[in-house]
């Protein structure tokens, strides 16, 4: 049985600051179902405050989320098995979410946010470098201004225009929640890395706070669909 307490906690979703978590996923899950990374129900986001995981629950349509919708972790808490994790708010009726101990990788990385989207651009460029690099190619590309957008890694400023950006790809699975070793494998194959593309799924991105979880996650977003656009011209992703 999971590890939650008697009471309910509801206090702990109850604010009427915009910018705390429990009011930020939900406004989150409705800007990314705008840009179509969440439908039917896909994807998901999770914020750390302090020793508290707040994370958007499973099987709920995104743009409808509410605050007592959401589920709090006390941090650190154990990734496996899913009943020792330390919930100390759980709404009654819902799932927790099967990004869960993805979202706790990212936050044992340093992040701040995590947000998983089922972009369809993620997805293609998955497929586009399967064929052209093989299953072990990650995603490249240089030369244009919105790389300036991504990080070059935990405190080292952010990438420069004549850089190149590599994001690792790991293969997807038959359950979410099984992702998750693969994923710890790319962030330490790429240690400077703040996002991986799941082939065929879409893309786990983090950030040092949601501000820049959020803008990451456009910015990947665009550049995944000029990669796309691109390769419809035959145009190289790396300047030679």
């Amino acid at each position: 049985m999971s590890a939650i307490k008697d009471e309910n906690n509801d206090h702990l979703v109850q604010s009427d600051d915009p910018e705390h978590p429990a009011n930020l996923i939900p406004a989150l899950c409705r800007n990314f179902y705008g840009h179509g990374w969440v439908t039917g129900t896909g994807g998901g986001a999770s914020i750390k405050r302090d020793n508290h995981i707040f994370i958007a629950p499973s099987g709920v349509q995104k743009e409808l989320i509410q605050p007592h919708n959401i589920f709090v972790l006390q941090y650190p808490t154990p990734k496996y098995p899913p009943s020792a994790r330390q919930y100390i708010r759980k709404p009654l009726e819902l799932k927790p979410s099967a990004c869960t101990p993805l979202f706790l990788a990212a936050f044992d990385r340093g992040a701040g946010c995590c947000i998983h989207t089922h972009s369809q651009w993620a997805v293609l460029v998955t497929l586009l470098v399967e064929r052209e690099k093989g299953p072990e190619g990650c995603f490249e590309i240089s030369n244009i201004e919105q790389i300036k957008g991504i990080p070059k890694g935990q405190g080292k400023g952010m990438l420069g225009f004549f850089d190149t950006l590599k994001i690792p790809i790991i293969e997807n699975t038959a359950f979410e929640e099984d992702l998750t070793s693969s994923l710890e494998e790319a962030m330490e194959k790429y240690p400077d890395t703040y996002a991986v593309l799941v082939r065929r799924h879409g893309i786990y991105v983090w950030g040092d706070d949601v501000a820049k979880a959020k803008t990451q996650c456009e910015s990947l977003d665009y550049l995944f669909q000029l990669a796309v656009e691109m390769h419809k011209l035959g145009l190289p992703w790396v300047k030679p």
